[in-house]
This record gives C-alpha cells, structure tokens and sequence, in this order.
C-alpha cells in the first residue's frame, strides 16, 4: 500500500532513454525506491522504460545493477555477443531470460503488480513506423511484460528486431514522443511533471548530415529510416517545451550535470563512476526536488 504522505498523485514522472548513459539516472530512482516516492503516472522509453519497471518494482538492486554490474558483462553486452549474431547488446538474454525467478536478474513481477501507479512503454513498429504505447493491461505476465521492455529498447542496427504478436518492433525514442513521454503524460491528464534527462541541459540533438547513410542502413525498413532522420527536430521540439514548462512552474528537470559517457559504454570503472556522479547530483537537488513535488 502506497503511503499517501509520499505519493504525489498530480505529478508525472517522465524518463528519458539514452542505453547505458541511464547509470547516471538510476541513482535517483535509486532514491526514489528508498524514500517511498511515488507518483501519479510513469512514463518511459527505451532504457527509461527499464527504469520505469523496475521503479514499479521497487527493485533498487535491478534499478542499479540493470546499467552497472549487468551492463558490463561482457558474456551480455559488447563484441561475443555480437559475433554470435546475438547484437551488441544480448536483448534476449537481457530483457527475457535474465528477469526469470531462476536468473541473477530476477525481476519481481509481484511487486510490480502491487503497485497501483499507471504507467506507460512506447515502441515503434518496424513496419509501418506506428508509435505504440503499452501500459498494465498489457502486462498480463512477466514474458508479456518484459517483451515490451525489450521492444521499446531496441536499438536498430546494434540488437535484433523483436516481434511482438508477429509485428517487429524497435527503440520507441524514434517514435512520435521524439523519445520524450511528455505528451502521453498530458494526455493522461497531467500538468505537473518531474523529467529525468540522461543528457545535460544544454544538449540539443544535431540534425542528421548523412541521411543517405541512414536509409541504406535501415533499407528494411524505410519507415523507421525517415522517423531516425526527423527525430532531432522532434526531440528539440519536446524538450523546448519541458523548458517552457519549467519557467512557468509546472516542472522539474533534472539534466545531467556531467555525462561523460556514451550510450553503449559497457567499461564498469565506467559505468560505477557514472553512477556516482548522479548519486552526487541527486543527493545536492533532492531538496529542491522535494519542494517542487510538494507544490
């Protein structure tokens, strides 16, 4: 049972992707998990949709181990699994083997029932560059569950295409959202939101200067080529508006303040230093942080 002097029912907690650079974020919701903080709505994409599960499932060891210890294995992660045409990331065992009861990664799918909180996954289909959106009732069992992680993850050209229900699906951050679930959370309602940003505030996604490589490489699906090459005005789009939102009070945003990695580092000196740096951040803001969420 959620306890009503920590659960913020009129904010929406929106989580960016960003593949290992989510150590950084893991840190608070690390915190989060710690301190009993809960919100109204969660939304997630790509790795963001891996911190949005686990959160719910009030794991901090998957919370933190998912872009540290088990991000750095390299039976999982980097070139053995990719040799084995298993991708430079081993979806598979990730997201659908590693969650089992059985696994060193055993998700707790109970705990993530319990939790009343709605949230919502974006993936897009391969196919027809249709963005999709997946919340509980889709959630019917782990595998079910854990399918959509995998989905919305899928980063095209480094991890195999899943299909779900006979459709391919890749990385929901190409999508409609521009990797940001801003809108879904205004659309579920929401006027106040709480954005954990894998990217420091003075990014801004550069224009795609060779678009001919992008369609060549994803020849297969050209529809996810074009959504690849129109999702830096997309993302800029979003986050202007997250910043227009924040001068008027209606959010928090917490960009990090020194990412010195990439999204698919998998060095773990690299990935524990990361970590801490947003550990160090999340430690300095949480003052502010807990004076916005009670309003």
């Amino acid at each position: 049972m959620q306890n009503p002097a920590t659960t913020f029912s009129d904010v929406a907690l929106i989580i960016e992707g960003g593949g290992t650079r989510n150590a950084y974020t893991a840190a608070i919701i690390d915190q989060f998990i710690a301190h009993g903080i809960h919100f109204g709505w969660v939304g997630g994409v790509s790795a963001g949709a891996s911190h949005t599960v686990n959160y719910l499932s009030a794991d901090r060891f998957r919370t933190v181990s998912s872009f540290v210890d088990f991000a750095a294995d390299r039976g999982s992660s980097g070139i053995r699994p990719l040799l084995k045409g298993q991708g430079y990331f081993n979806a598979k065992f990730i997201y659908e083997t590693s969650p089992g009861p059985d696994q060193p990664f055993p998700f707790d799918f109970a705990a993530f029932q319990a939790d009343p909180t709605p949230f919502q996954l974006s993936a897009v289909r391969a196919d027809t560059g249709e963005t999709v959106y997946w919340d509980r009732r889709d959630a019917t069992d782990l595998n079910n569950l854990m399918k959509r992680v995998r989905a919305s993850s899928t980063m095209p050209g480094f991890m195999p295409i899943p299909h779900i229900d006979g459709h391919p699906y890749v990385d929901g951050a190409v999508g409609e959202t521009g990797g940001i679930m801003l809108q879904p959370a205004i659309d579920a309602g929401f006027t106040r939101f709480l954005f954990l940003a894998s990217r420091p505030r003075d990014y801004w996604r550069p224009e795609i200067t060779r678009p001919g490589f992008i369609k060549a490489a994803l020849r297969r699906y050209p529809s996810i080529a074009s959504a690849t090459i129109a999702r830096p005005a997309l993302y800029n789009s979003v986050k202007q508006h997250l910043l227009d939102l924040e001068k008027q009070g209606s959010a928090f945003l917490f960009f990090a303040d020194d990412m010195n990695i990439q999204n698919t580092e998998i060095n773990l000196k690299k990935l524990r230093a990361t970590f801490n740096l947003g550990m160090a951040q999340t430690k300095r803001d949480w003052p502010d942080i807990m004076d916005f969420l009670r309003g």
